[in-house]
């Protein structure tokens, strides 16, 4: 696919791999929208190129989400990219005496819920592009979870299936649908957790390289190794 001239909408782009996402598209010679929660985050991001926009929108919600989709509508008809990006992980044991029901439901809101909704909310824009891509964003521990996160490791993994079934419903249309894979990554959500990680701007790089290429599974750093 070409690799400007695009209009790129990224949620979760205010920071790690999605705001490296965004410097990459806009260095690129792409118009780009960020999504997400924080308005002084929005605002900085927005104010660090003339090629951004930002909206703000709570993915965990459903009228956030249609609200989200109307402003698309009318001020970015021309979006052909859509990276579904935002996620949390939140570290608990299913068994805790506690259990932290509304960190659970929004865990699965906002890393699955979410981007099947969206998705699906603006393929009726896209598949009227020559060219469109959606970009979904799954993770190493959809395919080795580890223990202390089960529901974020089951979202990545339903990430994962949802992205490979899309794309075979979607083969005969102008929309490619991309898997980016990053392994660990140094990011706040991560902050303290784990060695070896890898930089936003790294991830950033090898999906670049990957989307000159039109190879849809992007496997990050040591991902390459797993699969």
């Amino acid at each position: 696919m070409k690799i400007s001239g695009q209009t790129v909408l990224i949620t979760g782009g205010t920071s790690g791999i999605g705001l490296a996402l965004a410097k990459m598209f806009v260095e690129s010679g792409n118009r780009v929208i960020v999504v997400g929660r924080d308005p002084r985050k929005l605002e900085t991001v927005e104010a660090s190129h003339e090629l951004i926009s930002t909206v703000q929108c709570d993915l965990g919600r459903q009228d956030e989400l249609e609200k989200l989709l109307l402003i698309v509508q009318r001020d970015y008809p021309n979006v052909t990219v859509l990276i579904n990006n935002a996620g949390l992980q939140h570290n608990y044991y299913l068994t805790e005496t506690s259990l932290p029901y509304q960190r659970i439901e929004n865990e699965i809101d906002v890393n699955f819920t979410a981007v099947v909704k969206l998705s699906t909310m603006l393929l009726p824009l896209l598949s009227t592009k020559a060219e469109a891509a959606i970009v979904n964003v799954s993770s190493g521990l959809a395919f080795a979870p580890k223990e202390n996160a089960a529901v974020y490791c089951a979202t990545k993994a339903a990430v994962h299936n949802f992205t490979t079934v899309l794309r075979y419903q979607l083969e005969k249309t102008s929309i490619k649908v991309f898997e980016l894979i990053p392994p660990l990554v140094e990011t706040a959500m991560t902050a303290g957790r784990g060695a070896g990680k890898i930089t936003p701007e790294t991830v950033a790089g090898e999906f670049k390289a990957a989307w000159l290429k039109d190879r849809v599974e992007v496997n990050v750093g040591k991902i390459k190794l797993m699969r």
